[in-house]
């Protein structure tokens, strides 16, 4: 059975990212040249174990008397 990989262009897909080159993905699975792959699996879980926008980020809001 042959394996399939993701592209970077179709992570972006997955993920609805343009530029998914700069999103700070997981080391890819299979490197053929200078051209990377991702299981699908491994996108998913990368996606699931990375944490929600504004935690622990973001300026700290002033307090208000």
């Amino acid at each position: 059975m042959t394996e399939r990989y993701l592209s970077t262009k179709e992570v972006g897909e997955r993920l609805g990212l343009k530029n998914a080159a700069s999103a700070g993905l997981p080391e890819p699975d299979v490197l053929v040249g200078r051209t990377k792959g991702w299981k699908p699996e491994t996108i998913d879980a990368w996606l699931a174990n990375r944490p929600g926008q504004g935690v622990g980020g973001g300026r700290p809001r002033k307090d208000r008397d």
